[in-house]
Parts: structure tokens; sequence; C-alpha cells
């Protein structure tokens, strides 16, 4: 087998240090190009990092726990000595985790979070969220730049098609109450999105709350708004079935209640009156009104039997949440990062001016091909 010489190897390593020292020579030559380019970029990363809107943020993380084993112990012997029956009363299937970016999303919850009462610097009250973005925030230098400039297509087509009428929420006849929301609201909750982050671990089961927002109070009480709402939708949409049983129970417990005392009353008064009579006609009807207060007395027993059984169930049902880590006031900005939005700009500008050199080079070499 033919092995290369060293003459070979030599003429080789001498062709990369042409090639090599070729492009250095090639950068030095376009050394301004690349400082001018970097300086550029650099000057337009500090109009960025200087201009950007300050941004807090607030989590938490909580872990929703429901029972699923049968009630049972102390509870299940005390209600067995009651005569309430608790065997079949198991827990059942809660809602996913993984349907809870579902339910944030929906409008009745996005609605709800628009009237979150926000504590506000300078302001001696608190201040809902849609009164704050309506009339207090204003947008910073980049985004009213960013509308005007990226997004002025959009704004000129939008005022060609003309904006659309705003709609208010109200009841429509023969709709069944559709829900409408107005323009306004739509944007609103179009930032509320921008702003609130949800995140699931279905392996360990733990739900994550974020929320941007331009102050530090404001965010920490905007999540624990999501917070509290999120889980008293999950316990409504766990509970409801029980919850319109227990209701219908009670209902009926206390129709019987009536009915009971009714057939009770008139059984001693009855009595009251007809100590010493002995009649075939008043022993028949005291056997009736007798029998009619047994039977009032037996539902209105296995009715409230129901009812304890059916609240028990309700508490049962009832998921219990554990916070993992609770809502705090966010200390340090989360952005804009400055120091690291001024690296990454330098960076680009610098790889950017390097790409220009070169680039020029390869383009008067394809023209002198071009003209051969």
């Amino acid at each position: 087998m033919n092995k290369p010489t060293f003459t070979n190897q030599h003429h080789s390593v001498d062709e990369d240090e042409i090639d090599l020292i070729a492009l250095a020579k090639t950068l030095w030559e376009g050394r301004k190009t690349v400082i001018r380019t970097t300086l550029i970029f650099m000057a337009i990363g500090l109009f960025v990092a200087i201009f950007s809107p300050k941004e807090y943020t607030a989590s938490t993380t909580f872990v929703p726990q429901t029972s699923k084993s049968k009630i049972g112990g102390n509870l299940g012997g005390l209600a067995a000595m009651a005569g309430v029956n608790l065997g079949s009363m198991g827990s059942s299937s809660g809602i996913s985790p993984a349907l809870y970016p579902q339910i944030v999303n929906s409008i009745p919850f996005q609605i709800e979070l628009l009237q979150t009462p926000l504590t506000i610097k300078g302001k001696d009250k608190p201040i809902s969220y849609s009164n704050y973005y309506k009339n207090i925030y204003r947008s910073s230098v980049l985004s009213i730049l960013k509308k005007y400039t990226i997004d002025l297509p959009v704004l000129i087509t939008k005022s060609i098609k003309g904006t659309p009428n705003d709609v208010i929420l109200s009841k429509i006849e023969g709709s069944n109450n559709l829900l409408s929301i107005t323009i306004e609201e739509s944007k609103l909750i179009k930032r509320i999105r921008e702003q609130l982050s949800l995140e699931i671990d279905q392996k360990d089961g733990y739900v994550i709350v974020s929320v941007n927002m331009p102050e530090a109070i404001a965010a920490a009480e905007f999540t624990k708004r999501v917070q509290k709402l999120l889980q008293q939708y999950i316990i409504n949409f766990r509970t409801q079935k029980s919850t319109e049983q227990l209701k219908f129970i009670e209902e009926r417990y206390l129709e019987k209640e009536q009915a009971f005392k009714l057939k009770q009353q008139q059984l001693a008064h009855f009595r009251d009156h007809n100590q010493h009579v002995t009649t075939a006609i008043a022993q028949t009807k005291l056997q009736r009104l007798q029998s009619e207060y047994d039977l009032a007395y037996s539902i209105y027993a296995e009715l409230a039997k129901q009812l304890i059984t059916q609240q028990l169930q309700v508490k049962e049902n009832t998921p219990v949440f554990t916070v993992l880590k609770p809502v705090s006031v966010p200390i340090e900005k989360a952005n804009p990062k400055r120091l690291m939005i001024l690296v990454i700009w330098t960076f680009i500008g610098g790889s950017v001016g390097i790409g220009l050199v070169f680039g020029k080079g390869y383009l008067k070499e394809l023209k002198e091909k071009w003209s051969e």
C-alpha cells in the first residue's frame, strides 16, 4: 500500500497555512467594517436594554390532592351506628391536570381575572386589572416603535378595513344568554394570556403558576388571584354533581320534615282530645293517624340519613391543595437582563460584520468569474 510522502504532507500544511493567512488578511483589511457594524449593533442593544419595560415575575407551586379511598375508620363506624351506609362512597375521578390550561384560557375565567384588585405604586386604593391597563399603564418606547414599524402594515390594514363595532356583554333574547365580550376586553384578555404562564408536571403532579407584570406587588397579587380562582374552579367542577344531589336531598328533607311535624301534631292533638274515648271510630282514626305518622317518620328518617351521607360525599369529593411554594413579592426584576441583551447584540454585530467582510470578497470573486 502506498504511503503519503513527507513532501505531500508538507505541501498540504503549506496550503492550510496560506488559507488561514489569507482569511486573517481579509479579516484585517475589513476590520473597519467589523468594528463599525459591531458598534452599531452595540448601540442598538444598549437602546433595547435601556428602554425595555421592567417586568417582575411572581410564581406559586401547588399540588392538587384528592382521596381515592373510601371513607372508613372511625368516621365509617360512627356513621354505621347512626344508620348511614358509607360503603359505596368512593372518590370519583377528578379533573385531569392536563385540562387546567383549558380552564385558565376560558373566557369566563379571564373575565373574572380582569376584575382582580391590584396595589399600584402611587395609588391610594387598589385598582382593577382592567382599569390599570386602560387608564394608568403606558406602553414603553420599544412597544410604540414596534407598533409603528414592524406592526405598521397590520395597523394600515386595520385602518383601511375599519375597526369593528364594540360588542357589549349582554343577555341576548333567544340565545340562551350567549357570552359576548367587548373589543377592549378582548385586548386585555390577550395581554393576560401573554403575561400568565401555567406549567403542569404530569409525572410529579404539581402545578406552577407564574405571572409577569410591570410592578412587583401587582404581580404577586395577580398570581395569588389566579391560584385561588383556579382552585375554586377545580373544586366546583369536582363537586358539581354531588353538590346538586345534596341540594335536591336538602329540599326533599325540608319538605318531609314539615310533613312529619304536621302528622306529629295531628296525632298529638287527637290523643289529647280523645284520652277517655274508646269507640271503634276513635280507635280506627287513631290507628290511621298513627300509621300516617309512622310512614312520615320513616321517610323523614331515611332522608336524614341520605342527607348526612351526601354531605360527607361532598366533603370527600372536595380536593385539597398542598402549596409547595407560596406566592411572594419578587425583589429583583426578571426582565430586562441588560448585560445579557448588550452581550447578545454585540455578538450579533460582530458576526454580521465578519459575514459582510467575507461576503464582499465572495461577491467580488463571483463577479470576476461571471465576467470571464
